[in-house]
């Protein structure tokens, strides 16, 4: 009886709700509204593969797993015989890396998020992992923590950390074995994988887990659902912590907390879960790559026009940046974040914190995006109408409502008869005086 009082107290007074490790539990988390409200984050793609910077960041797969002709000729014609993948180690310097500057340049950018590779598909960890011995950042190359170092410059702008990693290694004996088991043993998760979430997580205290390389194996394998209850129960981030859908080979798009589904999803029409479109400026790598060429590099005005599409149909938009073996950040990557920045400064109240409107976008045409908050509603078009006169067919206008664009001061003219079109006048300006040079807003308050 004593129990029973003291269950009905502990209900009463709002205890928390305990998660248990299956999935129909586990997917009923609400998902913290930091994430929806962010809208834009940066993904850092920083490791071992960034020594060769060559091909992508799966060099090490490309040239000795799958022993393609043309790695093995990169490392023929520029490595001396013998040279092994862990000769790169002692390469990645990350000698300028300044976090500082790094979060510096987040923040211009108008990121409220940052993900970085806290380690990849190599297994080379870039923090002082104790179950990664000699293959860590802090016993070889740099002798730094650099998730440590990332994660303290970006916590003094106010922007949320997210870590990504890998649960596969591609060549970790221990994985290897239970492969050739079938997958009935679990020595990799046990020693590796699993004591390695449990690190990052009590040490880093990350707003986000990025999880990444399931795709081989069930989330049974990976006690998955064992992790996240504990992350979602007992863990010090408990309640802002987000994951994303990445935790077994029957989980993308179905299980977790946000979907990514696919890198670069694009759903055609709005879903109902909460998603994440992740890309790369570099559209041919993830990592750095010194082969890079201005034909793979998205242009400033296809990463905002991504963007806007991402956020109307209620996503998030992942911008991905390699930096060098030395930690720096090239001029083209700088550049393409700064842009957005910049747009963002102007446009950024139809952007952050908004929702998807009843209507995302125009029929018919690709190029005009709805968004809302509150009472109003925005309308984000790519291109700017030759007659200067930009036609909505979705809003109805009331006795109230007031039309602007957003870096313009003052109200625009505009007409809509009765079922009709509504049709508003664009400021007579030359090019450089309009707010942006593309991807302009009209904020319409009070509209139906």
């Amino acid at each position: 009886m004593w129990v029973l009082l003291l269950l009905l107290l502990l209900v009463a007074h709002g205890a928390p709700r305990r998660y248990t490790p299956d999935w129909q539990s586990l997917d009923s988390r609400p998902l913290p509204a930091w994430f929806d409200k962010a809208k834009f984050g940066v993904f850092v793609h920083w490791g071992l593969f960034s020594v060769p910077a060559w091909g992508s960041e799966w060099f090490w797969w490309h040239w000795e797993g799958e022993r393609l002709p043309s790695y093995q000729r990169f490392m023929s014609d520029n490595y001396p015989p013998g040279f092994s993948y862990a000769d790169f180690g002692p390469q990645f310097t990350a000698r300028f890396f300044q976090p500082e500057q790094w979060a510096e340049l987040f923040e211009a950018a108008g990121a409220k998020y940052v993900v970085l590779t806290t380690k990849h598909h190599e297994g080379f960890t870039n923090w002082p992992s104790s179950v990664s011995w000699n293959w860590n950042s802090k016993d070889v190359g740099p002798h730094r923590d650099l998730v440590g170092e990332l994660g303290a410059a970006l916590r003094m702008r106010n922007i949320r950390y997210g870590l990504y990693h890998s649960l596969l290694e591609w060549f970790h004996p221990l994985y290897l074995l239970d492969k050739k088991n079938g997958l009935k043993t679990q020595h990799f998760v046990t020693a590796k994988t699993m004591p390695e979430l449990y690190d990052l997580v009590n040490r880093y205290k990350p707003d986000l887990i990025w999880s990444d390389g399931e795709w081989e194996c069930p989330d049974s394998y990976w006690n998955s659902t064992g992790f996240l209850a504990w992350l979602y129960n007992d863990s010090p981030v408990k309640d802002e912590v987000v994951v994303n859908d990445r935790w077994g080979q029957n989980c993308s798009c179905h299980h977790g907390g946000y979907y990514n589904c696919q890198d670069k999803y694009t759903p055609h029409s709005l879903p109902d879960h909460k998603w994440e479109m992740c890309t790369s400026i570099d559209r041919a790598s993830w990592g750095y790559r010194r082969d890079m060429t201005m034909s793979t590099i998205a242009s400033e005005s296809e990463i905002i026009a991504e963007l806007v599409q991402t956020v109307s149909l209620g996503g998030n938009y992942l911008l991905n940046i390699g930096p060098t073996k030395d930690g720096l950040i090239v001029p083209i990557f700088q550049e393409r974040l700064l842009a957005v920045g910049k747009w963002l400064q102007v446009n950024g109240e139809a952007i952050y914190a908004s929702k998807p409107w009843r209507v995302q976008s125009e029929k018919n045409t690709t190029f005009l995006w709805y968004t809302s908050k509150e009472s109003d509603v925005y309308a984000i078009f790519l291109h700017w109408p030759e007659n200067g006169i930009l036609n909505l067919k979705s809003p109805e206008t009331t006795s109230s409502t007031m039309i602007t664009m957003l870096g313009i001061e003052g109200d625009l003219k505009w007409t809509q008869e009765p079922q009709e079109d509504l049709l508003i006048s664009l400021p007579s300006l030359p090019p450089h005086a309009l707010p942006v040079e593309f991807a302009w807003t009209i904020k319409l308050t009070d509209v139906k």
